[in-house]
């Protein structure tokens, strides 16, 4: 067993590829109303890989244009500014971290619970006029604590994996017991080390304690989202829903079961779509 603390893994966050620029400046300008589309584009366009994954994901299912996306310039016109900034993100963060050095860790899986928390924000933001795009990038961004962690420390975290067939722990309890430390505080340690905001590094760091004194609205909406994204990939064989989450955050955000109902139908459609694409 390996206990680490969070000096040491905060130090050696800095060994941890940096975000490309066009990501660092599309994180910065969130809540600002007047990008330059064109200039987005073209930033875009000189990252060839960035450029063909997001193509890759407008082509999907998902996003089912009728006419075949061919630039990043059409993209924006056919989808719209917000969702190719919401694709330009989810693609460049995808191929940020190695892949497969961790045994037992799905990447692919991580992934698509990373994209359906995203969603499932954006839709619980719509309800309460919070604004969408920080809503869905914090949504998307809550786990990469957990990336970081399989990525600096793939033998200690295979332990982690292990303990969690072993036993019925969550992820959350699991890392804390074999690590001594926690995804979500090595995400809020990560966001620092990257300079994100206050409300998006807030929301990473206390998704799974969104009841913390100060921790800001934003951790609540990711935490009942992330339970709605558990609840829906556990039981989608079966008719009981049963979602965990804190009733704090629960009563913060006035969702009743009428709301619930509908997230959980708009999420659903959502999250068949999100089977087809190849993240």
């Amino acid at each position: 067993m390996t206990q680490l603390s969070l000096q040491q893994v905060t130090e050696n966050l800095k060994d941890l590829p940096t975000l490309p620029a066009i990501v660092m400046e599309l994180l910065n300008s969130l809540e600002q109303e007047d990008t330059d589309i064109n200039l987005l584009a073209q930033k875009v366009t000189q990252d060839l890989a960035l450029t063909a994954k997001t193509l890759r994901y407008a082509n999907s299912p998902f996003y089912s244009t009728l006419v075949k996306v061919t630039t990043i310039q059409q993209a924006i016109s056919l989808l719209g500014l917000e969702t190719v900034k919401q694709m330009v993100l989810s693609a460049a963060l995808s191929g940020c971290f190695p892949e497969n050095n961790c045994q037992g860790f799905d990447h692919k899986a991580f992934w698509r619970h990373s994209n359906a928390v995203a969603f499932v924000s954006k839709l619980i933001a719509r309800r309460m006029n919070f604004n969408e795009d920080v809503a869905f990038t914090s949504g998307l961004l809550h786990d990469i604590g957990l990336l970081a962690l399989v990525s600096l420390y793939p033998r200690e975290f295979e332990q982690v994996i292990t303990y969690r067939k072993e036993t019925l722990a969550t992820q959350f309890e699991a890392e804390r017991k074999i690590l001594g430390i926690d995804h979500a505080a090595v995400g809020e340690a990560l966001a620092v080390e990257w300079n994100f905001s206050d409300v998006m590094k807030n929301a990473i760091g206390g998704h799974h304690n969104p009841d913390r004194p100060g921790i800001g609205f934003l951790a609540s909406v990711i935490h009942v989202a992330d339970g709605v994204s558990h609840m829906l990939s556990r039981n989608s064989e079966s008719e009981e829903l049963a979602i965990s989450v804190s009733v704090v955050s629960w009563n913060g955000l006035n969702l009743d079961q009428a709301s619930l109902d509908t997230l959980i139908e708009e999420a659903t459609i959502r999250f068949k779509k999100l089977d087809q694409v190849e993240l």
